[in-house]
Order: C-alpha cells, then structure tokens, then sequence
C-alpha cells in the first residue's frame, strides 16, 4: 500500500513538473512575443521617430518587426489600412487631406481642435487610434540661400511669389510628393499666385530634406531654394532661411504615434509607453535630434537610444 502511494505521488509530482515548463512558456509568450510592426515615412524625422517606437516596444516586451522607412506618406497609410503595419508616427494636418470634408480649413490649423477632429474621423472610418501628439509644427515649409533672401530682400512667401512673377531666378529642389500633392507646393502655388516651370525645379525620389536642402546650399543644377520642415535641424547649420507662410496656408503637422485600434485594445500599455515620450518633444528638441542626424551623421538608433536614455524611457 505504501509502495503504491508512493508510486502515485511520484506519479503526480512528474505530472505537476512537466506542465510547469507549459505554464511558464505560456506566460513568457503572453508577455513577451505580441508582435507590433512599426512603419515610418522614409525622411530624418520619420526615421527618428520610428525608431523610437521600436525602441520602447522593444524595452516594454514587445516583439517588435521594424519596417520604418516603409515609403512616403500615400504607401505608409495604405500600409497601416492594410494591416501590414501596426503603427507609426503621422502628422495631425494630414488628417485635411485624409479625410473628404474640407469645410473648415481654419480647424486644422489649431494643434489641438485638428488633433481631435482627425482622431474622430480616423476612429470612427478605420477604427486607427492617434495617440498623444507632439508639440513641435514640422509643416510643410519652403526655405531659401541666405544669400537670395538678402540680395532679393526675401522673409515671406509673399515676398517669394512677387520675385517670382518678376522673373526672379529660382529654382527649388523638392521631393516629388512635395512637387506633385495637394498639401505641399500646390497649395502655396494657388495661395501666393505664382507656379514653378519643370525646369524651375529639382525633384527627388524620396522626402529626405536633408537632400533637398543639401542642394540649395551647395548650389546643385542652379538651385537656390528646397523643401523644407519646420522641425528641421540643419537649416542655420547650411544657411538656409524658411520664408514665412504669412496667409497660414498649412495646417499644423504636429507628430502623433497611430496605431490599429485592435492592437491598442489588446495591449493597452502601449499608450502608457509612447505618450509621456511624445508629449515631451517639442520643436527645439526636434530640431536638435534631427541635427544630429542630418548635420553630424549619426544614426537615427543611435540619437533616439541616446535621448529616450538621457530622459529615463529606457
């Protein structure tokens, strides 16, 4: 009798020791193996910020499948619509654009009326989530050789579109989502009353402004102007000048973390992660960690690594 009793126990104890590795794996994979893809637009800011939201996924427990640098911002979008991505940083103005009613431009241009009116729309047509938005304006922007402003007595778009008209030498570089959407140069163009000839411009593939300002600076193909953002770091370092958008013809682009509302659902903490990070980066320290990257060649891990550190994040 004691030997079968003993023979049972031992019986249970193997039982209890094999399920405890299922236990435990079970747990491990709860915590640690959700997977969250992370998309960002293929420009300085994009891939800083991306990388950011890698970087704190990566540190909450999150398995995290990095795709920033996925495309401009059609392919990006279509991309989070797809459910190919999970999440990646967007630009509140982008909600005028995104959505059809155009009946209040003025709306967008306040940070915080756009944020919720386009965190309204998004929810409700794609169930996509915008979390805490940045701060910082990175708008759409056209900057100019200092040389040109002072020579030309050039500080407005106004002031652009009458040297222009003139017949005023110009000549911009730009990205060909800049060149050719809605949001970008045509709304200056049919704002300021002035349109640039093909061979008034030079037109990059991707959004980086730091190629397109590089250009003005060192005098590309005759070009004295390029595409700029207003978060851009290298602007002084290269002797560039943004020319004031006086008729407030862009909405406010301020950076907001966008994620599926299924995902979000699931793991709420990834709002808890992301928004005291974002709420933090205001102009002046985005235009300082874009210089990092743009003027002194570091990598966009290594500034955002450096910084979510500095400011205790990881």
């Amino acid at each position: 009798m004691k030997k079968l009793l003993i023979q049972g126990f031992s019986l249970l104890a193997m039982l209890v020791f094999l399920a405890l590795p299922l236990f435990a794996a079970g747990s491990s994979e709860k915590v640690g193996k959700v997977e969250v893809t992370v998309g960002s637009k293929i420009d300085t800011e994009g891939a800083l910020l991306g990388t950011m939201i890698v970087l704190l996924l990566e540190d909450g427990g999150f398995t995290v499948i990095d795709k920033t640098g996925t495309g401009t911002s059609p392919i990006v979008r279509s991309a989070i619509l797809a459910g190919e991505i999970d999440i990646y940083p967007e630009y509140t103005g982008n909600g005028y654009y995104l959505f059809p009613d155009k009946s209040d431009i003025a709306l967008w241009k306040d940070l915080q009326k756009g944020y919720a009116k386009v965190s309204e729309l998004d929810l409700a047509a794609n169930n996509i989530v915008w979390l805490e938005p940045s701060p910082a304006n990175n708008t759409w922007a056209i900057s100019i050789r200092s040389d040109l402003a002072e020579s030309a007595s050039l500080a407005t778009l106004e002031d652009l579109a009458t040297y222009i008209n003139k017949g005023g030498k110009f000549k911009l570089a730009a990205s060909e989502e800049f060149v050719s959407d809605e949001p970008a140069l045509p709304s200056f163009e049919k704002g300021y009353g002035f349109k640039l000839r093909n061979d008034q411009l030079l037109v990059f593939a991707g959004g980086n402004t730091t190629l397109t300002e590089q250009a003005a600076a060192s005098g590309q193909e005759g070009v004295n102007a390029a595409m700029a953002y207003g978060t851009d770091g290298q602007l002084a370092a290269l002797g560039l000048k943004v020319l004031t958008d006086t008729k407030q013809i862009q909405p406010v682009y301020a950076p907001t973390p966008i994620i599926r509302g299924e995902l979000l659902q699931k793991n709420p903490e990834i709002r808890t992660i992301l928004d005291p990070v974002f709420k933090g980066l205001d102009l002046e320290t985005l235009q300082r960690l874009n210089s990092s990257i743009s003027v002194k060649g570091q990598s966009p891990r290594n500034v955002a690594q450096a910084y979510l550190k500095e400011k205790g994040f990881l």
